[in-house]
């Protein structure tokens, strides 16, 4: 037979294996640590002490070459050339006045002409780094050079006009200087940089429109998307790209502000000629990029494409009517998908057309909430009677002269998504968005009917019917389908529409009942008839809402007060509890029940204010619960339930009858129960307490406490506690949880109640020092022995739970 060692000596063989791990995990951390060292810097290092499991092999040893820190190189030479650099400034703007004109002409030229040539020599030296400093010092110079040129032989020159030039110039001649020195990398991209000033510079002088200034700056980006498609170098594509994209996007910035401020149309020509312009330059530039910018250039091409189609017609038409415009423009721009273009101009077009949907249909929400949302604030007006028009139902919550374009964005946008997920293009991905296609299509196409019969101020009637007819397709839809996005896009769309036509039909009587009816017709009925375990479930509890509605609207007809209301409201509960005993998925069993505990809710909120109908209520919910009860798997919750509502009813019973000694009422009863309880513990020994004993308890004990409290005499609360002090010693003998807990708490609170006034006379003899003095050594004595009362406290809880 195997050993097994008692716990004490295993718990130590366990602590010294644990030992001995953690020693030989740091042996081979260390080791990790000096082999990473070796290869970082493989230099003759002295290995770490040796490992008991093996010995460390010494590893062969190099040594390295000799190697420039060429970080700490570069830093000189960037230092030496920014010291350079401004001692040519300050030569330049302070020194200039002391010498005549050869004189700065030829310090001027030599000293630029220098360091212009001094980069040839370096470059056949192998010196590259102190190339470039001289060079972009030689780039300075020529900087200077222009200013002084224009201070001495052009001093009448105006300075805009001389600065384009020069920028042009200076452009031109670090293009030249940077081919003829191919092994330089700081000429190009200067002349890239510089080439940005010189079309601005050039409107800028000719005093040209905010037009003029866009076509400058949208030549500047044609230009920079030429050279970073074909320029020579990472460093100058990578400054031409960024270029690109500052000049092009102010460019198509000012084209949008012009024409969303345009007059009419011809206003609107010169801005939406020059945003097509930039979508042709933006597109240009995404058919040869790599994937991302290809992406996002190409969404560009598209959004400014449709601003410039859309805005033409746009400035004639109101701001509803335009959005509708643009929508139409960006579908448009699916034809991208019968075309053959790069795969990721294809993504960033098709992009640029949802974004502009998506924009829309955010114009178009704030109606569709509107219509959704319009019958709350006319709810506190129930039956005042139906209105003419659906917007007399929705209340002044939505100005509705300039939406009356909501309904085609939404039809447009519905129309798309259900083209899309008919169709679906080869050049997306399909898993998950062909159904979330078909899911938008759906919200769209039924918010665009609600939206619609809004705009044109439909009858009444004719609205609650159509919103009605809605909802049925909906949970036609819903029970057809299996449990997917589509199914579930349906559900949610028909609960919110079910509450919205319900809120509608408050308006009117008649339409009260028709609408709530139907729609607990449609509830129920779909929830039998679905597969889905959890749609059967939630349109279930749908029902309930409904059923509660056609009950309270018939008190109110019939001339009904709240508690005389509530009784009939427990039918809603009592058809829960039959349907929850005859579900087969203990999922909607559940779902059915919890509906049923929210209409029994409803009743007692209704009979809150009649004691006698409370007491009613809340003994009919006990036999409902008792009911309940009688199914094996909801005995334990629901029998102590049932219990407790009996005990509650009867307290209200009492409480309102106005009886001074209710021991003559609830020992009769408490006898019997505790007679029941015990017989039922017989039967089944592990019943629990709660169940057997717990209601014939409280039953008693409770409302004696209740009135103990306020009686003067002392022979009660001397008999409570007495009858207190039995149950719970009976409870700790027979190990019983609720006479022990009920008699404990009872019998606590009646000695409380005994002794506060001589409490209170103890504590006003004692000085004010003594509480602070008394509660500190209490704690103390706690903590000192905090350990021995912690355990105490987990050895009384496990005892507790071992109790019935």
């Amino acid at each position: 037979m195997r050993h097994v060692p008692p716990p004490a000596e295993e718990l130590a063989l366990l602590d010294h294996e644990l030992v001995r791990l953690d020693a030989r995990r740091l042996q081979l951390l260390n080791r990790r640590a000096w082999l990473l060292s070796a290869l970082r810097a493989p230099v003759a290092t002295p290995p770490p002490p040796a490992m008991p499991a093996a010995r460390p092999y010494a590893p062969a040893v190099t040594h390295p070459t000799a190697a420039p820190a060429h970080g700490t190189q570069n830093v000189l030479l960037v230092l030496g050339g920014l010291l350079l650099a401004v001692a040519a400034v300050a030569f330049t703007l302070f020194s200039w006045g002391e010498m005549g004109i050869a004189g700065r002409s030829a310090v001027l030229a030599a000293v630029t002409a220098g360091a212009l040539a001094a980069p040839t020599p370096l470059l056949r030296r192998s010196l590259p780094s102190t190339a470039e400093a001289v060079a972009a010092l030689a780039l300075v110079l020529t900087v200077l050079d222009a200013v002084a040129l224009h201070a001495v032989a052009a001093p009448e020159t105006d300075g805009l006009v001389f600065s384009a030039v020069a920028s042009a110039v200076l452009a031109a001649g670090w293009t030249g200087y940077g081919l003829l020195l191919g092994g330089l990398r700081v000429p190009l991209p200067a002349a890239v940089v510089a080439g940005q000033l010189a079309p601005v510079l050039t409107a800028w002088a000719a005093g040209a429109s905010a037009t003029g200034f866009g076509w400058a700056l949208l030549a500047t980006a044609a230009v920079d998307v030429a050279v970073a498609s074909r320029g020579r170098g990472l460093a100058v594509r990578v400054t031409a790209c960024a270029g690109a994209w500052l000049t092009g996007l102010i460019a198509l910035g000012l084209a949008l502000s012009l024409s969303v401020s345009a007059d009419g149309v011809r206003g609107a020509l010169e801005p939406g000629a020059l945003l097509l312009a930039g979508a042709a330059v933006a597109l240009a530039g995404a058919w040869r990029a790599p994937k991302e910018f290809a992406v996002i250039g190409s969404a560009v091409a598209g959004l400014a494409a449709v601003a410039a189609v859309g805005g033409v017609p746009g400035a004639l038409l109101p701001w509803g009517w335009a959005v509708a415009v643009h929508l139409l423009c960006g579908a448009a721009l699916t034809v991208v998908l019968l075309l053959r273009v790069p795969q990721p101009v294809v993504w960033g077009v098709l992009a640029a057309s949802a974004a502009v949907v998506a924009g829309a249909v955010l114009w178009a929400a704030p109606v569709l909430a509107a219509v959704l949302l319009g019958p709350v604030p006319v709810t506190p007006e129930v039956w005042s009677g139906a209105p003419a028009g659906l917007r007399g139902a929705l209340g002044p919550s939505m100005p509705w002269a300039g939406s009356a374009s909501a309904p085609v964005v939404l039809a447009v946008a519905a129309g798309l998504s259900a083209a899309l997920h008919m169709r679906w293009p080869r050049a997306l991905p399909e898993r998950g968005w062909r159904v979330a296609a078909a899911a938008g299509g759906l919200v769209l196409g039924w918010g665009a009917v609600l939206v619609l019969l809004a705009e044109a101020d439909a009858p009444y009637a004719t609205a609650v019917g159509v919103e009605l007819l809605l909802v049925a397709v909906l949970l036609a839809l819903v029970v057809r389908r299996a449990a997917d996005t589509l199914a579930l896009t349906a559900l949610v769309c028909a609960l919110v529409g079910g509450v919205s036509v319900g809120l509608l039909g408050l308006a009117s009587e008649p339409a009260t009942y028709a609408v709530s009816g139907t729609l607990m017709v449609l509830s129920g009925a779909s929830a039998a008839l679905s597969r889905v375990p959890a749609v059967r479930s939630v349109l279930a509890c749908a029902s309930v809402p409904c059923a509660i509605a056609v009950i309270c609207a018939a008190g109110t007809s019939l001339g009904w007060s709240a508690p005389h209301t509530a009784p009939p409201v427990l039918v809603v509960t009592a058809a829960t509890v039959l349907l929850g005993a005859r579900a087969g998925e203990p999922a909607v069993a559940a779902s059915v029940e919890l509906a049923g505990v929210f209409a029994a809710l409803v009743a007692v909120a209704l009979a809150v204010t009649d004691a006698p109908f409370l007491a009613l209520v809340l003994g009919l919910c006990g036999v409902l619960a008792a009911a309940t009860a009688l199914r094996p798997e909801r005995r334990r919750v629901a029998g102590g339930a049932a219990g407790a509502l009996f005990v509650a009813a009867a307290w209200v019973l009492l409480t309102s009858s106005g009886v001074t000694a209710p021991e003559a009422y609830t020992l009769p009863v408490s006898s019997a129960a505790l007679a029941v309880g015990y017989a039922h513990a017989r039967r089944d020994p592990n019943a629990s307490s709660w169940m057997a004993y717990g209601p014939a308890l409280a039953m008693t004990m409770v409302p004696s406490l209740v009135v103990a409290w306020t009686d003067a005499g002392w022979l009660r609360p001397l008999l409570l506690g007495v009858a207190a002090l039995a149950v719970t010693l009976a409870g700790a003998r027979l190990r019983l949880q609720a006479p022990l807990v009920v008699g404990g708490a009872v019998l606590a609170l009646d000695g409380l109640h005994e002794l506060a006034p001589h409490v209170v006379q103890v504590f006003d003899a004692l000085p004010r020092w003594a509480p602070p003095a008394l509660a500190g050594l209490l704690l103390l004595a706690v903590g000192a022995t905090y350990e021995q009362r912690l355990r105490d406290a987990r050895r009384v809880r496990a005892s507790f739970g071992r109790m019935r």
